[in-house]
């Protein structure tokens, strides 16, 4: 045969080419396999982890009561052992087939804890052996991040001034006005000398059963301290105080109902008595009665500097305000309305909200609406040119995302236990 047709036949070259790519092709399909196999073997072992990092800083961890106990932030041993165990247990199939390495850390700051699982495996091979490769290295990290409920102290802070003797409701307003000669939606409560005048439109209020606002808040108040019992996670963790603007007219004070306590069944029964403040006569003291800027500064001397709500040694501190936003106090000078002589009558002045949140103290406001009299001369003369910037100035003085509006149709009793629940805030806990 002539050499260009030996070069030219191609007869038997097919099992040739077979043998030849034949080792490639099984080196290819066993990489694939030992490789799909340490694939596995890692979501196994990540999965683990995951749980591990989880587990380590849950709710109920061994973690999570070591930490609140701690008086510093720094590591958390009990934490990090808990952690390994966890991670051990559920990753022991693994184990059989590649040896493991796991460390676990586990850290407070503040009322964080983090935590962090990193495993190492060798996961044996079977067909890359063949080219020198007995074990495929896999690794992951899991971490994950728990918020632990916050220790705080509560001042509540709430008006009871006359103007919270108005109907709850515009049906409460229109039956005061219908039972009163001079259409009055106000149920002032007169006492004279130690006291009660029966004449009063306080009492008028019970008899015709007309609700007042003063009634509703204090109901409200009471419900709370079962909505924060059922809360708090742990023993102490919320104390409350009570104040109102006073008892009497006679005597406008800051009013200590309760001193800050973690008794808080004590602490229903004493703000399910809170009465509207009194006054000796219509018109006492030309109504002035209502300054914001006066209770807000003193309840702010009855605070201690905030902390971060890690510990019971590091409280944060909340003021708890529920008010209809209307002042009307003696105040010749910086007023931000019209006088009359010297009574001021004006939105609420959010500098002095301002001075408390600079200090760290969040303040959560409940605006209570101030409902529009428009048969009562006084509030068209000097309520109605400013009723659309109370709710306004309310929401100033709130810290951001504390601030709850209670509309005429809204309970406020539903409306406190959820400004109560934004302010206190479920833990966060993700990976």
């Amino acid at each position: 045969m002539q050499p260009r047709r030996i070069l030219s036949d191609r007869q038997g070259n097919f099992g040739i080419l077979t043998a030849l790519i034949m080792v490639p092709l099984l080196g290819c399909a066993g990489m694939a396999i030992d490789f799909t196999n340490a694939l596995r073997i890692r979501s196994q072992l990540m999965d683990a982890a995951d749980s591990a990092a989880l587990g380590a800083i849950t709710e109920q961890s061994k973690g999570v009561a070591a930490a609140i106990k701690m008086s510093a932030d720094g590591d958390v041993p009990v934490a990090n052992a808990d952690g390994r165990e966890l991670f051990l247990s559920q990753s022991s199939d693994s184990f059989l087939q590649a040896p493991v390495d796991v460390a676990v850390t586990v850290n407070k700051k503040g009322n964080n804890l983090s935590s962090a699982v990193h495993f190492s495996a060798a996961v044996p091979t079977t067909f890359l052996r063949i080219i020198g490769h007995d074990v495929i290295t896999v690794s992951g990290t899991a971490t994950a991040v728990y918020q632990t409920e916050s220790f705080t102290d509560f001042y509540m802070l709430l008006d009871n001034t006359p103007s919270m003797g108005v109907g709850a409701t515009p049906g409460d307003v229109a039956k005061m006005v219908a039972a009163t000669s001079d259409k009055c939606a106000f149920a002032c409560h007169i006492v004279n000398n130690g006291v009660d005048d029966k004449n009063s439109y306080y009492n008028l209020a019970r008899k015709i059963g007309a609700t007042i606002r003063i009634d509703v808040v204090a109901k409200a108040t009471a419900a709370l301290m079962d909505e924060a019992v059922a809360t708090q996670k742990y023993a102490n963790q919320f104390r409350i105080a009570a104040y109102t603007f006073g008892e009497a007219a006679t005597d406008v004070k800051l009013f200590t109902v309760s001193k800050l306590t973690s008794d808080l069944n004590t602490l229903k029964k004493a703000t399910a008595n809170i009465k509207l403040m009194s006054i000796p006569k219509q018109g006492y003291n030309n109504d002035q009665q209502t300054s914001f800027d006066d209770a807000l500064t003193k309840i702010g001397g009855e605070i201690d500097d905030p902390g971060d709500g890690s510990s019971t040694a590091s409280r944060e501190k909340v003021v708890f305000f529920v008010a209809d936003g209307v002042g009307d106090s003696e105040k010749a000078k910086g007023c931000t309305k019209k006088l009359t002589g010297n009574r001021c009558q004006e939105p609420i002045d959010t500098k002095y909200c301002d001075a408390l949140k600079k200090r760290g103290i969040r303040i959560a406001v409940l605006y209570t609406t101030y409902l529009p009299l428009p048969t009562n001369d006084w509030y068209n003369t000097w309520i109605s040119p400013f009723q659309n910037e109370i709710g306004t100035k309310m929401k100033e003085c709130a810290s951001d995302g504390l601030y709850f509006e209670v509309s005429p149709t809204e309970g406020i009793e539903a409306a406190m236990k959820a400004l109560f629940l934004k302010t206190v805030k479920s833990p966060r806990l993700s990976s």
